[in-house]
């Protein structure tokens, strides 16, 4: 595994944190992880356990150490501006919709509402709207259901 990928697995994901997680917390990860892909302990075959087990340590022994991490997230953040670059071409007009599906640091699981979502909150508004009304009316043909206000006690 080389130490950055544009765009696909870097330590952080790899041990499964973010980018400012602590060292305690990738010490925390890279312990769960190291008893799940260790080769003495685990039911994967010897061959993937082994290239796993290293990823993980290679992950560990960069993002532990300062130097190698700063080095390290200084090399991911220039790949993730070249990619962005390399895929946006400035001499074009790129609608708002291309625009978001350019960016590098948009989530791909972010996705417009589909038509059964859209229907379903439709549904919710009108049953929400349906019960005000019904509250409404109930409140006008039922005035002893309706707030009083108090009459201070006379002197």
């Amino acid at each position: 595994m080389s130490k950055y990928t544009p765009l696909g697995v870097t330590y952080y994901s790899l041990l499964g944190l973010q980018p400012k997680a602590s060292n305690q917390e990738i010490r925390r990860a890279y312990r769960e992880l190291s008893k799940h892909y260790h080769p003495d302990t685990t039911d994967m075959p010897p061959a993937i356990a082994t290239a796993k087990f290293q990823q993980i340590n290679e992950a560990y022994a960069t993002l532990v150490d300062s130097e190698r991490r700063l080095e390290y997230d200084k090399k991911i953040r220039h790949l993730y501006i070249n990619d962005f670059e390399e895929r946006v071409n400035f001499s074009t007009h790129v609608s708002r919709s291309q625009w978001r599906n350019l960016s590098s640091y948009l989530d791909p699981t972010e996705r417009p509402l589909s038509a059964g979502e859209l229907f379903a909150l439709l549904i919710m508004g009108l049953a929400l709207l349906g019960c005000l009304v019904i509250a409404i009316i109930i409140g006008l043909m039922r005035p002893e259901l309706t707030i009083q206000p108090i009459e201070p006690p006379g002197i």
